[in-house]
């Protein structure tokens, strides 16, 4: 194994960015890509992007065409964020990019670039924020096997990351279906279709607001009597609060509020409103600050049925915080707050549904980790040449050496196949304002709009996120514009306020399932096909266009 620079390698390649206010170099044919982009990606390859610029753009500056099996490095805003581009594309300033020699695989050289990310941030330079200048990408040093050993490389790490990705899928699904039976037994939260009570938190438990025993007093943190929980112990993902790093003394835990197995600890107090309102149940007695309000439930409320109720009301429990730069949810607002309440015996058939589900989490969390933990291990030996790879089968090559593009050249700019992500146009419809306030006109809408996105699909994959979004923000503008409208009645702008306390019209699980049942009657009805993709080794849904 022989240690080479990039630039031994490859060329390294600059981008730039025409004008933005010269319309005629917007809206073209070129595919030209940003760093916001590599972020949001879920595999090693990038098939489209989300701006094209026009052939008169590309010569206004100096980005140049990258071809296909080239790696996109980027810079600055982050330093490390890669892709293999499966187009043709060309990038804006905020990439160093590589493109290969014959003498390295492009996945190999993504893979090693991947485990020395650090090491890349570590280069770069600047006072306001860091940037790899194109030197220090040049002379970075990487390991370079035999080419055949690259191949073998790349397809064994490909492989785990692809059994990580699927266990992460897996897990989401479990998670997906908590909140489907959560709906199902009791209705979407915030709306109540189900009619149950809905009093105010109070009704649920003792709630009490976390306290700082004094730092200044060494006595209150000089043992380990008492975990003191902060929101960081707080997990998303997690029904439990995580281990804290810090405790009380039997003094320090005298001064603090405590609460025992089974409470629900809410951060309250946070820098953005994104992290309001996030959950988890105590199972061991603990301390915790005043960023967290606790509800300890009452005789007539299940901790786990609490937990899923907190989960799925996330975005109405942050629309209680104060609107200002630190977000607060003081105590007596949060105690004001109405919820559902279904019986307690609905309650508690959730939760040993909940029970059994987590039982699994836990099993594929666990799987998880040591699947991490095996990346890492076979990723380290590869590259230091450790790793036997005399059993590891050689793979196929999916496609042949393709040769750069001319990069010193300008006119001679190829015509690539574009797939970039197009705005997806829902028409006009006389039920968005039934939609906005009745699950069945909603319902009945987005299957219309689901339709009309599959006729403008084209060749391009049906995607549920995208086609989510997309409602999300119809709704929302739709939303505004009744809010502004005189001839609305005051009462029903007063009734979508209920419903709407952020002017933000998000979508909810049951929106979801309404995609899932519809997705399942076009794939039986022939108008939507499933196939593999192969290179990112996952499902792909395309329309079937009459």
């Amino acid at each position: 194994m022989r240690i080479v620079t990039l630039g031994e390698v490859c060329k390294v390649v600059s981008g730039s960015t025409p004008k933005r206010e010269r319309a005629e170099y917007w809206g073209g044919t070129i595919p030209w890509v940003t760093p916001k982009e590599i972020n949001r990606l879920t595999s090693p390859y990038l098939w489209g992007s989300e701006e094209n610029i026009t052939e008169e753009g590309f010569n206004s500056c100096s980005t140049s065409m990258l071809p296909v099996g080239s790696i996109l490095l980027s810079s600055r805003a982050p330093i490390g964020l890669l892709a293999i581009n499966k187009i043709p594309v060309c990038t804006n300033q905020g990439f160093k990019s590589l493109v290969p020699s014959n003498e390295v695989n492009a996945e190999y050289l993504y893979y090693v670039l991947k485990a020395n990310v650090k090491a890349l941030q570590a280069r770069g330079n600047g006072a306001t924020f860091k940037e790899l200048a194109k030197p220090a990408v040049e002379n970075f040093e990487i390991p370079l096997p035999p080419i055949d050993d690259q191949l073998r490389i790349a397809h064994l790490l490909a492989k785990v990351e692809g059994l990580i990705a699927q266990r992460k899928q897996n897990l989401q699904h479990l998670d997906d279906l908590l909140n489907s039976v959560f709906l199902e037994m009791f209705g979407d939260p915030v709306r109540n279709e189900k009619g149950w009570d809905k009093p105010a938190l109070t009704a649920f438990g003792k709630i009490s607001t976390g306290n700082t025993p004094l730092r200044s007093e060494s006595a209150n943190y000089d043992g380990d009597f008492i975990e003191w929980i902060k929101t960081d112990n707080i997990k998303g993902d997690v029904v439990c609060v995580t281990t804290s790093t810090e405790y009380l003394s039997e003094i320090g835990a005298r001064k603090a509020r405590t609460v025992t197995s089974g409470a629900l600890l809410v951060a309250c107090i946070a820098g953005s409103v994104e992290s309001i309102g996030r959950a988890a149940l105590t199972d061991r007695t603990v301390s915790f600050n005043q960023q967290i309000n606790a509800i300890q439930p009452g005789i007539d409320v299940n901790p786990l049925y609490l937990y899923g109720l907190f989960k799925l009301s996330r975005g109405y429990i942050q629309s209680h915080a104060t609107k200002g730069m630190k977000k607060i949810l003081t105590k007596g607002d949060f105690e004001k707050i109405t919820m559902i309440k279904p019986p307690f015996e609905m309650q508690n058939q959730f939760a040993v549904i909940v029970e059994k589900v987590e039982g699994i989490k836990s099993r594929y969390k666990q799987s998880l980790t040591d699947m991490e933990s095996l990346y890492g291990a076979i990723s380290q030996q590869a590259f230091k040449g450790e790793l036997d790879l005399s059993r590891v089968p050689l793979p196929k090559l999916s496609t042949q050496h393709i040769s750069p593009v001319p990069i010193g050249d300008q006119a001679t700019v190829p015509e690539p196949v574009v797939q970039s992500a197009s705005r997806i146009h829902l028409p006009d419809n006389g039920n968005l304002l039934a939609a906005l306030e009745n699950s069945e006109a909603r319902k009945a809408l987005m299957a219309e709009w689901l339709e009309a996105y599959r006729r403008q699909l084209g060749n391009a994959p049906f995607s549920a996120q995208d086609f989510m979004v997309a409602v999300s923000d119809r709704l929302t503008e739709w939303l505004q514009t009744v809010v502004e409208d005189e001839a609305v009645a005051d009462e029903q702008k007063n009734r979508l306020a209920e419903f709407y306390t952020s002017n933000d019209v998000g979508l909810y699980v049951n929106d979801y399932e309404h995609i899932k049942k519809w997705v399942f009657e076009a794939l039986a009805a022939g108008a939507l096909t499933q196939g593999d993709n192969k290179v990112d080794n996952r499902i792909e849904l395309k329309a079937v266009q009459s």
